[in-house]
């Protein structure tokens, strides 16, 4: 692993600031909820440190944590990084965000595909480790997590190692609900829980401000089987609440709008008042 050094602050910051700029806007309704800038910058570096020189695949990648830790790298603020970097995700903005940034920026080591998880996982499987912010299942027991991650260890083949971001919480029920049946699909897949970092990110999310996630880290264990082929997941027990409370699946794809402006406010979310236009009308 590369030699540890001192960050320098203020480039990072804005290094953040370049990719925040860049990321589309956040659709409630699929559960897209961003990490806050300062937990963007941790996250990004310890990912960056845990996947150095190694195949990573992020199952979805609302918060482009993936593009933070490609461009830290390339900018040469952190002196580690993957080898490979690989976006699957179900929103053609998200991944047409990626692309733009990618290739503006010279980020050859960063693509995005466009991709459901509840289809069958399209490959390749070589990657060496995952990494997924999942909807954190708190109306389905973890079941949305569990699609995410089984997507994800497919990735490595069921052979390499995955972190893994859900809610983390000291005074509700359901987060602790959700982590003990998470643990359970972990060792059920043949993997286990090497560490957990508990509480670590906070979250742009109106209606629970003070709700925070963990970083869940895996490995896949000496020896183990893989479950089988990748296969669609239709079972409506798992997709009944999958989005939050009577909230299943509904769309494949997010799909995106092009325009020649990217970068720029909508013209459809502002307008121009000139100067002296009220004290003509009056």
């Amino acid at each position: 692993m590369a030699e540890q050094r001192e960050i320098d602050l203020r480039s990072a910051i804005n290094a953040i600031s370049d990719v925040v700029q860049n990321r589309p806007r956040p659709l409630r309704e699929v559960d897209q909820i961003y990490m806050k800038t300062g937990d963007m910058l941790l996250q990004s570096e310890f990912v960056a440190k845990w996947a150095d020189k190694k195949r990573l695949a992020f199952i979805g990648d609302g918060d482009a944590i993936s593009v933070c830790v490609a461009y830290l790298q390339k900018r040469g603020i952190i002196p580690y990084g993957p080898s490979e970097i690989m976006v699957f995700d179900f929103d053609e903005r998200i991944c047409g965000a990626i692309t733009r940034f990618a290739d503006a920026e010279r980020l050859e080591n960063l693509n995005a595909t466009l991709y459901n998880c509840l289809d069958v996982f399209p490959g390749p499987s070589h990657f060496d480790c995952f990494y997924t912010n999942p909807p954190w299942g708190q109306s389905n027991q973890g079941e949305s997590v569990k699609v995410f991650m089984q997507r994800g260890m497919e990735a490595t083949a069921y052979s390499g190692e995955g972190v893994v971001v859900i809610a983390d919480d000291l005074e509700l029920d359901w987060p602790k609900q959700v982590l003990a049946n998470v643990q359970k699909f972990v060792l059920s897949s043949g993997f286990y829980v090497q560490r957990m970092m508990q509480r670590v990110h906070s979250y742009h999310l109106d209606d629970a401000p003070e709700l925070r996630s963990c970083n869940l880290i895996l490995r896949a264990q000496p020896g183990a089987n893989s479950p089988g082929p990748s296969v669609r997941i239709s079972d409506p027990a798992r997709l009944e609440h999958f989005y939050g409370r009577d909230n299943p699946p509904k769309v494949r794809y997010v799909r995106e709008r092009k325009r020649l402006d990217y970068g720029k406010a909508p013209e459809d979310e502002y307008s121009f008042e000139a100067w002296g236009a009220k004290e003509c009308q009056e």
